[in-house]
């Protein structure tokens, strides 16, 4: 009997049909949300470099320039409802998708050790059984050097955790998720 996976058991390529339709969920960030607005954008590619075209799905999850999460679970709350912290975008033919945000602030740990603004992220697409974790922290923040998680991931990997800016346009950020070969992204077991 040979097995092969049936559409329940992978995933893609769904993601045109319904889920990320919408392209307000590209906006975390209303126009009254205190902090510095930013663009966001990802770039999806495979193992040889080449773009995912049109087949990923990229959801963010953050906290707002004070720290804090649009969540029921975080006592502080966020001080205005039009910051929802929350994004979904597929990806174009290009592998690409942007969004509009603010940079977070820097999130008290559980441990009381801040950590460094960051961005938390979730990848999923075509031939991936379970959907991917990361972060993307900014390049150049001076408090990445004392960030708890950042420092769990070996020296020479914590690139391909950081997103770049123009030099053109600082409010323009990228971030390449490398799926797998060499330089590929640091994914967390979650």
């Amino acid at each position: 009997m040979s097995r092969i996976p049936s559409a329940s058991q992978t995933v893609g390529p769904f993601f045109n049909f319904g889920l990320t339709n919408n392209a307000g969920l590209g906006n975390l960030a209303g126009p009254e949300v205190a902090g510095d607005r930013i663009r966001l954008s990802f770039r999806v590619l495979d193992g040889d470099r080449n773009p995912t075209p049109g087949d990923a799905m990229i959801e963010l999850w953050q906290a707002d320039a004070a720290g804090r999460y649009p969540h029921p679970l975080d006592p502080r709350g966020c001080e205005t409802a039009t910051f929802h912290g929350f994004g979904r975008l597929e990806t174009d033919l290009d592998g690409c998708c942007t969004f509009e945000t603010i940079k977070p602030g820097r999130v008290a740990g559980s441990d009381g050790v801040s950590q460094a603004p960051h961005v938390n992220v979730l990848v999923f697409a075509r031939g991936l059984l379970k959907h991917l974790h990361t972060r993307v922290y900014f390049e150049g923040d001076p408090a990445n050097q004392h960030d708890p998680v950042l420092a769990l991931v070996p020296e020479d990997r914590r690139s391909t955790l950081l997103a770049h800016a123009s030099a053109e346009d600082p409010a323009a950020w990228t971030f390449d998720i490398v799926l797998q070969g060499d330089r590929e992204t640091v994914f967390f077991d979650l």
